[in-house]
């Protein structure tokens, strides 16, 4: 919700009064579900919630041809402060939100080693394909875009990259981990590659 209300005031702030139709279309053309927990379709229910706590007003009502009435709105003395509020919130969160990769790792295991890596590699060509994705989006938006417009860009840009890093990292440490279990199990030929424990020796 906190990153739907900084857009709508955002909007509203630098656009001036609209309506909603408006508001998702401007959120469509800047693909906002790509860059934050956004759904354009949610953006007329939280237009009038925000209504309701004096941050927007509405201004007026519009009505081209037959189309339907459509409510413009406009942001409030007190929608700018928390316009405000907002963008100095999201600056002071540095927090590193957990994955549940980590909690694989230690149980992976379970699955096996092969299907494990099976499993990171895919993760690795999500990843791959996310940030072919987004280097063609950005050439594509590179004539439009302003020099902090690019910079947000490339924050996405380095954390796929850093992705992209690490499961590459990951899959050279798990192809070792299985060539060392391989090598322990041939002098008498007992165990399974396949189920071979991720521990170290040193751990066991």
């Amino acid at each position: 919700m906190r990153a739907t209300r900084l857009f709508i005031l955002g909007a509203l702030a630098d656009g001036g009064p609209m309506h909603g139709h408006k508001i998702r279309a401007a959120a469509q053309l800047d693909r906002v579900e790509l860059w934050a927990d956004i759904k354009p379709g949610s953006l007329y229910g939280a237009l009038r919630r925000m209504a309701d706590e004096g941050v927007v007003e509405v201004v007026r009502t519009e009505q081209e041809g037959n189309l339907p009435a459509r409510t413009v709105y406009g942001i409030t003395d007190k929608g700018r402060a928390d316009l405000v509020s907002l963008i100095r919130s999201v600056l002071a969160d540095t927090r590193l939100r957990p994955d549940p990769i980590q909690l694989v790792l230690l149980h992976g295991g379970e699955i096996g080693s092969d299907e494990l890596r099976t499993a990171v590699r895919q993760r690795r060509d999500s990843y791959a394909a996310q940030l072919d994705f987004w280097r063609n989006l950005r050439a594509e938006a590179e004539p439009y875009l302003t020099r902090l417009e690019a910079t947000a860009f490339d924050y996405t840009l380095m954390r796929l990259e850093t992705e992209l890093t690490w499961h590459d990292r990951l899959l050279a440490e798990l192809a070792e981990l299985a060539e060392l279990a391989d090598t322990a199990e041939r002098p008498d030929g007992t165990g399974s590659p396949g189920g071979a424990p991720l521990q170290e020796s040193g751990n066991q």
